[in-house]
């Protein structure tokens, strides 16, 4: 009998075990299965984004301890995710659905559990998007003004920002082969994108800092007096930046070989961004002409006043569109992996209007209501950017504390549970405990550290608003519970053990 239902399906599908293992899980295969390994692993890789993240919080590290924090930070972080990310892929392995994170811990936990995960994810795919799209508006602004003289003031920078994410939402209505191919061609962007613009800081210019300066230069202009504060806090470039590689689970269900390559896909991203960006920080930093003017860059972006300095207007400009449509793709990706995460949720009865953000094109099997909706509350997370001239910092600091959590959730509960956990395919064995404390307690550590004040003295223009954000998503998550979630929210039951087993057995 069961033989005879997976012939059916493979009449019908690309990967019958695929969606014969989802329906194990609970669901019924809705989504279209035409993304391979390199997709996944390239959905994630560009939402990391290392010339989005390294780029638009390179000022905040300039500030923030400077070259000798943003370096030698970048090393000890992108160590600490590789941890979160190999605790993650292996329990993505064992859950690969759309849901990732709150499906999770919805099945090692309780539905409470999975309910404030799936909150938390929300909110940092949400803060990711804002992040990304205005840290692209920003760059196009600088753009500008080195081709037309354009002044970009916080309103026309806002007008820039909510065009990308137009566009975003229009290029994510086409089905998940466009968003797949834009994710590949991203990938060699990103790789072609770092390798010229390092080139060329390192062989164009002049003059280039010594080594000493780029791993050793402390600057504080927080306003702290404590160094060690302002170190930590100065990781934010990089934990901001190793954000968003949940993608790769979030499109597990688009995904053939789920099991597989969603949880190489997120390992693999990090490792990738993890190199690449380095280089390119290094790069960057050696190419310093004038450190005072690149804080104060009247271009609003520092990595152009680099550039400028560099090389001329001319060579700014190239670097700046490498830069520019290398952000375009990560938003891209970002908004696609927000609105699974949207449409997973609300198949499950945890947002209000699910009926309505659950609804999946027949044409393009796309959860279309799901992308608008993921751009219209990023669009409206990014409003203060027209107020504060740190607001910035606390969208992105709203990513960390809203996404990080919501990664160590389900590693943790998986170590709560071990002795029932049953993994899939790719698991890390008896490293499994050594890996997943290693990551619970790095996110505790980092979560706290990003609620905290970034300059001093604290006021209405520098205050970090993120832990208000965190607040006002536990708030209405907890009201929503007691309204209506704790009798609308329901996932699906695990399947039968057995057939599982015998299914996974199969997929290896």
């Amino acid at each position: 009998m069961r033989s005879r239902r997976l012939r059916l399906v493979d009449r019908q599908s690309q990967d019958p075990r695929d969606d014969e293992l989802l329906r194990t899980l609970g669901y019924k295969p809705v989504l279209t299965r035409r993304m391979g390994p390199f997709g996944n692993f390239a959905i994630s890789f560009s939402v990391i984004s290392v010339l989005s993240g390294c780029m638009t919080l390179y000022g905040f590290g300039l500030n923030t301890g400077g070259p000798a924090v943003m370096m030698w930070g970048w090393i000890a972080v992108g160590i600490m995710v590789m941890f979160v990310g190999a605790g993650l892929a292996e329990v993505t392995s064992a859950y690969p659905t759309s849901g990732a994170l709150y499906y999770m811990a919805d099945q090692l936990g309780s539905k409470r559990w999975g309910w404030y995960t799936g909150w938390l994810n929300l909110l940092g795919l949400l803060g990711a998007i804002a992040g990304i799209d205005y840290g692209a508006a920003l760059f196009a602004g600088a753009f500008a003004n080195l081709q037309w003289g354009f002044e970009p003031t916080p309103g026309k920078t806002m007008v820039i920002y909510l065009c990308i994410l137009l566009l975003h939402g229009l290029l994510n209505l086409f089905g998940v082969r466009l968003v797949s191919v834009l994710n590949s061609i991203s990938v060699w962007w990103h790789i072609t994108g770092v390798a010229v613009i390092v080139g060329v800081l390192w062989a164009v210019p002049s003059h280039h800092q010594s080594a000493s300066f780029v791993f050793g230069k402390f600057v504080n202009d927080t306003g702290w007096n404590s160094h060690w504060y302002v170190v930590l806090i100065g990781l934010l470039l990089a934990q901001y930046t190793f954000s968003g590689y949940d993608a790769s689970a979030h499109l597990s269900e688009e995904t053939t070989g789920a099991q597989i390559n969603a949880a190489r896909g997120i390992v693999r991203a990090i490792t990738w961004s993890w190199i690449a960006g380095g280089v390119l920080l290094a790069g960057l930093t050696f190419a310093i002409q004038d450190y005072s003017g690149t804080q104060n860059t009247d271009t609003g972006v520092p990595p152009a006043q680099v550039f400028l300095d560099a090389l001329g207007t001319g060579g700014a400009k190239a670097l700046l569109l490498i830069v520019i449509v290398a952000q375009l793709f990560c938003g891209n990706a970002e908004v696609a992996a927000c609105s699974r995460m949207v449409f997973a949720f609300s198949r499950d009865g945890a947002l209000p209007g699910s009926q309505w953000w659950r609804r999946v094109s027949d044409r393009t099997r796309t959860p279309v209501h799901a992308v608008w909706l993921s751009v219209v509350v990023a669009g409206v997370l990014a409003a203060p950017s027209l107020y504060s001239s740190t607001a910035y910092g606390a969208v992105t600091a709203i990513n960390v504390i809203g996404i990080t959590p919501a990664y160590a959730i389900p590693i943790f509960l998986r170590l709560r549970n071990r002795h029932t956990f049953r993994p899939g395919p790719w698991t890390l064995g008896s490293w499994g405990p050594f890996v997943g404390w290693i990551a619970v307690l790095w996110v505790a550590f980092v979560t706290v550290l990003f609620l905290l004040p970034q300059s001093y003295p604290v006021t209405a223009d520098t205050f970090n608003y993120a832990p208000v954000a965190l607040a006002a998503v536990l708030l209405l998550a907890t009201i929503w519970w007691h309204v209506a979630g704790r009798r609308s929210y329901e996932t699906p039951t695990y399947g039968n053990a057995r057939e599982t087993a015998e299914l996974e057995e199969e997929i290896v």
